[in-house]
């Protein structure tokens, strides 16, 4: 039986996010109940970054503008603490999959999305997130090693969702 979490590792953070978009993308048009949140980062950088629910289409800035001299974390986590109804809506209708944009500094701390993703994981529900490598020993911890790690491909995930479904009775 596959494993029904997996994290994207990558080294190209726009690439991973459009990766990510495309394939849910896909899985819907098919069909497929996929529901959470993905990361859309506009060409002009950082301040314009948005995160998109999968079912709704709802958008949550990521970032607040906190001035040139600031060295605090610019996460909104009010709007953060929104758009985590993404995933609480997919736990409650079990969906197909569940992508979570992101694992990073604040879920590796035990913040951000971390209480959601768990929540989804622990139903046995598919779940799939993107991990920058220097957070991938902490992803590890979070998943205590249940989780697969696939290359920002296509294919790969491709293979890793059929699998999945597959080993659905």
């Amino acid at each position: 039986m596959s494993t029904p979490i997996a994290a994207i590792v990558h080294a190209d953070r726009r690439a991973a996010d459009v990766l990510v978009g495309e394939f849910a993308t896909a899985l819907i048009r098919a069909g497929h109940a996929v529901h959470g949140l993905i990361q859309w980062r506009p060409h002009d950088g950082k301040p314009g970054t948005v995160l998109i629910d999968l079912k709704s289409g709802e958008q949550h800035r990521l970032f607040q503008e906190l001035g040139a001299g600031s060295a605090s974390c610019s996460v909104d986590t009010s709007s953060l603490a929104t758009a985590s109804l993404a995933l609480r809506r997919a736990l409650a209708a079990h969906a197909d999959l569940t992508i979570a944009n992101r694992f990073g500094p604040l879920e590796a701390e035990g913040g951000g999305l971390a209480a959601e993703m768990l929540a989804v994981m622990a139903e046995g529900i598919p779940f799939l997130t993107i991990v920058a490598a220097e957070y991938l020993p902490a992803w590890r911890h979070f998943t205590g090693g249940m989780s697969i790690e696939l290359p920002a491909d296509r294919a790969a995930l491709e293979a890793w969702f059929a699998n999945l479904t597959k080993d659905t009775p």
